[in-house]
């Protein structure tokens, strides 16, 4: 069977194209599993982490016995009591031995099935039977735990991570497992983050053993570029792999799920699209651009979580709707509830010592999200959606006209407003106003390196054609003057000689309006509100 781009579930080598992990592999075998650490694989939905798990059971198997189990096998009502738990849990691990061709070592296989067999065992009992199967058996035992936070909100999981971690400071007496990985998005070490409110007095997580898990598991742009290199050695293409990588890595940071996806529309989809039909063509900037457009349209499970997360945690979400509309800069601690919540789901990252949205196409989901809620209520948005037709000539988009509109527009309904409006709202009601106009169309995203409080560069990009729009905060003839220039910079670096600059002005005195200016040897479409 021809590999291909996996997206769901774990990659495997042998069947799917994917970056090499013997790196990462022998980092944590020498690093945490030699040095008999217990720790925890905690990251966001689609990270890597069943893969990683999967891929070292198999990097180890040959010097240690591994127990590799997910805690979706057991269900919700085997967290009941610890009876029930006890009995659940027995019977994954006697399950796991047999899969992985175990069942006839006795000493590991006995202390298990007469566990399994008796009535009423407690926790307890557990422990001293796993102790037993530790102390008997030839290789040391290492414990794996998939999707360990399924269960995190039970206190009978609470009581078996008390358990072992008693063992384990006990270890040099008390024979326990060599090793403990457990893996999921919620970092068990602060249950109080996933509980309901009213039940966090309750728990206090006992996991303050665990070493701490340095691995970068985002995938680098060498990392990318050597998978795509696997695939050209198959399908000899002439790729530009370097370049491929990059455009890949700018839109995903590296987010392993979403490098996949894009790869895998560009190989599977791409091809039925009209001007990609050329391999070639597809495998390019220009087709990673087409391949994030029609993953934005998609219902993925991992956008579905995102929406899901974002209800719940409404300070969450007001913290994400200050950076992308505001360009609100937040310190960046783990100490703040919302700050750590977001980092651990992976929608957040520290950049300079502020929050930031963690890649580019999360900010493009977050922000179609945004404004799907806000289009419908939303004048401006319907505003922007009648205008429509006026932009669009020969298939090209006119953004000069669509800024003389805006500006119109704004000063007519928003022109008395304070300065305190204006620099709330100013920003998203242009970025309302534009969104109908390009929809279906073409993308926009902000440029997080460019965002701040006072400036945003909007960059658009509508049938292969790109517009680069700075929207500011008007603070004086210096600091405009300093933002015409940033703009002529930024305008170098994409290879355009035109750009646009709406200014969002307090000043009474001010001249609303549309002018054409030359700066650097650049043109300027300015828009004054």
């Amino acid at each position: 069977m021809a590999k291909y781009f996996n997206t769901e579930g774990s990659c495997k080598p042998q069947e799917h194209y994917m970056v090499k992990l013997d790196d990462r592999l022998a980092y944590i075998k020498r690093m945490l599993i030699d040095r008999k650490k217990y720790f925890v694989i905690n990251r966001g939905r689609q990270y890597g982490k069943t893969t990683t798990l999967r891929s070292l059971e198999e990097y180890l198997k040959d010097e240690y016995i591994i127990l590799s189990l997910d805690f979706q096998q057991i269900g919700t009502e085997d967290f009941v009591d610890a009876q029930t738990f006890v009995h659940a849990f027995t019977g994954v691990l006697i399950e796991t031995l047999e899969i992985n061709g175990l069942s006839d070592r006795e000493e590991l296989r006995k202390p298990l099935t007469e566990l399994r067999d008796r009535n009423g065992s407690s926790l307890k009992d557990l422990f001293m039977s796993l102790s037993s199967m530790c102390k008997n058996s030839i290789q040391p035992i290492v414990l794996m735990i998939d999707e360990v936070d399924s269960a995190s909100n039970n206190q009978v999981f609470v009581d078996f991570l008390a358990q072992l971690r008693s063992y384990y400071l006990n270890r040099d007496k008390t024979p326990i497992f060599h090793s403990v990985i457990l893996a999921g998005v919620y970092d068990i070490k602060n249950l109080k983050l996933k509980l309901r409110p009213e039940s966090e007095h309750q728990y206090n997580s006992p996991w303050n053993i665990a070493a701490k898990f340095k691995v970068e598991m985002s995938l680098s742009t060498e990392k990318i570029a050597e998978m795509l290199q696997d695939y050209e050695l198959d399908h000899h293409i002439g790729m530009r792999i370097q370049t491929v990588a990059e455009e890949i890595y700018a839109y995903t940071s590296g987010y392993p799920v979403l490098v996949s996806s894009i790869c895998k529309c560009i190989d599977e989809e791409l091809p039925d699209v009209h001007g990609f039909e050329n391999p070639i063509k597809a495998w390019s900037k220009e087709g990673v651009e087409k391949a994030v457009s029609m993953i934005l349209k998609e219902n993925s499970p991992l956008f579905e979580s995102m929406a899901k997360q974002l209800d719940t945690y409404a300070d969450l979400y007001s913290i994400i709707e200050n950076i992308i509309y505001r360009g609100k800069r937040i310190p960046f601690s783990l100490e703040e509830r919302s700050i750590n919540l977001g980092a651990m789901f992976g929608y957040l990252k520290e950049e300079n010592g502020h929050v930031a949205i963690a890649n580019r196409i999360f900010e493009m989901v977050l922000l179609n999200m945004f404004m799907a809620k806000e289009a419908i209520t939303s004048e401006v948005y319907e505003r922007g959606g009648s205008d429509r037709i006026e932009f669009i000539k020969n298939n090209m988009l006119d953004m000069e006209l669509v800024l003389k509109k805006f500006v119109a527009y704004f000063h007519e309904i928003y022109g008395e407003q304070d300065a305190n409006f204006i620099e709330k709202y100013g920003r998203k009601f242009f970025l309302l106003y534009l969104k109908p106009i390009i929809n279906g169309t073409g993308n926009y995203y902000l440029e997080a390196q460019t965002r701040d409080e006072r400036r945003t560069d909007v960059i658009v990009d509508y049938l292969g054609e790109q517009f680069i729009v700075e929207l500011k905060i008007w603070h004086g003839n210096e600091y405009n003057e300093r933002g015409e220039k940033q703009l002529t910079d930024y305008l170098d670096y994409y290879h355009k000689d035109k750009g646009y600059m709406l200014s969002f002005n307090f000043n009474k005195k001010k001249e609303v309006g549309v002018k054409e200016i030359q700066v650097g040897g650049k043109t300027i479409v300015e828009a004054v509100v």
